[in-house]
């Protein structure tokens, strides 16, 4: 069984991720964020940089799909190959730090790869507030994070909303995750834990 997590930086699915494997017992695979040689570049130059960070991400993200079907185990997956292509390579076009040449030679590589692969069979949306995603990301520390502007997010934000109400690849659970706190309320937890059971209950 493959489980997803997804949602914009900050959203928390890092530590989502983290607390489902351990109750669950499931494999994790992790957005390759330490070894990724683009990203620090990329949040220091996005026009030069843009469309490098996001080739490595399509190619690692790929990767993790085809190795995980393979496995025949159960895995939960921070982050999905979809939000790459639906919300942060378009937005980077739209705001000119990637020009149409090498979005639309990133689209094309995307479609093929997407026909290759299966979506999860349960994907977890994670959705917060710009504010709620600001708290966060400060709350972490990450340096190459420090330049994130509010518009950036805001915009993701907007991205995110339009990819899952036209979400129709499978199984979604959306989880709003401002007024809760599933890091350090067992009881909020608890409650997810609950959704998702349900979600699974459904899958067989």
């Amino acid at each position: 069984m493959h489980i997803a997590v997804a949602g914009n930086i900050g959203a928390g699915k890092t530590t989502l991720t983290e607390l489902l494997a351990k109750y669950y017992g499931w494999e994790t695979r992790y957005e390759d964020i330490e070894k990724n040689p683009y990203l620090e570049s990329f949040y220091e130059d996005m026009q030069r940089w843009a469309f490098n960070l996001q080739i490595y991400f399509l190619n690692s993200r790929f990767r993790q799909i085809v190795e995980i079907r393979n496995s025949g185990k159960d895995v939960i997956q921070d982050r999905t190959i979809y939000e790459d292509a639906y919300i942060f390579a378009p937005n980077l076009h739209e705001m000119s730090l990637m020009s149409t040449r090498d979005f639309d030679n990133y689209r094309s590589l995307f479609e093929l790869m997407s026909s290759l692969i299966e979506p999860p069979d349960l994907l977890i949306y994670l959705r917060a507030s710009v504010p709620s995603l600001v708290k966060r990301i400060q709350e972490r520390g990450r340096e190459y994070e420090n330049s994130i502007r509010i518009d950036y997010l805001k915009k993701l934000n907007e991205r995110y909303e339009t990819w899952i109400a036209n979400y129709n690849k499978g199984n979604l659970l959306i989880i709003d995750t401002d007024n809760i706190d599933f890091k350090n309320s067992r009881e909020d937890l608890g409650t997810i834990i609950d959704k998702i059971n349900a979600e699974i209950h459904g899958l067989f």
